[in-house]
């Protein structure tokens, strides 16, 4: 049932230049940063659907920066997509403007909100339904991060700066294990062991961005499934969303982040590590898709880390929430006693099976080079 939720949305629309009548709003309850409403307008007869999102201002402390960012990547998207032939109402997002000509509405009580124009015949998948999709959404990351390696204007802002350096997670970890706040150490030296073991790992892609040899790109830092909208008719990634996060960093963060999100065989809190491994054929298809989009940019400084993106973002992952353990749970939300450390280990279980699998994995990147 749709109803008109609070806060209100009628009004908040009202700043924005939509034509028409307001209808009703009803929440989209997915991610877990913004609240995220779809928005029904009757114009001229006619049904038209838009998204509003509220901006978690907690979270992204500077969201004036973080629209310019997103202004500045939809409006070059359209200008490469119209000239490519393509329809950029579906293949991109489109900023709605506020009556002030701005991307975002700024209320009297100090909450960002923005909207975006209804993306129909196309949907999200939260959960792997055809591995088809998988290729798709690979594809389209590929396929937007090829896009955006042209975009003038300089650097974007860094909307959460040194969101995957791992060296300073590792460094941050570190600190954690030092000062010990919650007396947690002792318990969990097997994973310790397994971090510090492979501290070599988290310098391999900020050294080598530091030193030039791997460049920086424009990157999603967000690269889930459910980022891209699968075409309902054709079942190819047609839109990139969720555009948040897109900053400065390497493809390799990209790629490593949706393999540890799209390869495991199990929830990412999943107690019984049994349960917990690594799905070749899952990379296979992202590899695929990504390289038949993005194989032609890339350098070998970044073929050649691929494979060990996959590991490396994984461990940076697992890092994280052990570093959240030590530290008494203070990021991460948690729903259980230890959640956090349950989490730590399924991604350190995938890092293992990385490790034994390397060479196949490196065996699929070449295939699809």
């Amino acid at each position: 049932m749709e109803s008109k939720p609070s806060p209100d949305l009628e009004a908040i629309c009202a700043a924005f230049t939509v034509d028409g009548r307001w209808v009703s709003t009803c929440p989209i309850p997915s991610g877990h940063i913004n609240d995220t409403y779809c928005t029904k307008f009757e114009d001229g007869g006619r049904l038209v659907q838009y998204v509003n999102q509220r901006i978690n201002h907690l979270v992204f402390r500077e969201p004036e920066l973080l629209m310019e960012n997103i202004e500045r990547v939809t409006r070059f998207a359209r200008e490469k997509i119209l000239a490519a032939g393509g329809d950029p109402d579906r293949e991109t997002l489109t900023i709605v403007p506020t009556r002030e000509g701005r991307s975002f509405h700024r209320t009297a009580v100090g909450t960002y909100w923005r909207m975006f124009r209804f993306i129909g015949g196309a949907r999200t998948y939260d959960r792997v339904e055809d591995l088809r999709h998988v290729y798709a959404a690979s594809k389209a990351f590929g396929r937007f991060q090829r896009m955006l390696a042209e975009l003038p204007g300089g650097r974007l802002h860094e909307t959460i700066p040194d969101f995957h350096h791992t060296r300073k997670r590792f460094e941050a970890f570190r600190t954690a294990l030092e000062f010990d706040p919650t007396h947690r150490a002792a318990a969990v030296r097997p994973e310790i062991d397994f971090v510090l073991a492979r501290e070599k790992d988290t310098g391999t892609v900020v050294d080598g961005m530091s030193a030039g040899r791997i460049p920086e790109r424009v990157t999603h830092n967000d690269t889930k499934l459910n980022n891209v909208m699968i075409d309902d008719r054709t079942g190819e990634g047609i839109c990139v969303i969720d555009l948040d996060t897109v900053m400065p960093g390497s493809v390799l963060y990209d790629f490593g982040d949706s393999v540890r999100l799209g390869a495991a065989t199990a929830a990412e809190d999943e107690r019984d590590l049994a349960k917990v491994g690594f799905d070749l054929d899952m990379f296979d298809r992202l590899a695929a898709g990504y390289l038949d989009a993005a194989r032609d940019f890339l350098v070998p400084a970044e073929t050649d880390l691929l494979a060990f993106s996959a590991k490396l973002l994984t461990l940076e992952c697992g890092i994280r929430f052990l570093t959240d353990h030590l530290k008494g749970d203070v990021y991460f939300k948690i729903h259980r006693e230890g959640h956090n450390l349950d989490r730590a280990r399924t991604q350190f279980k995938m890092v293992a099976e990385m490790e034994k699998r390397m060479g196949a994995m490196e065996a699929v990147v070449k295939k699809y080079l």
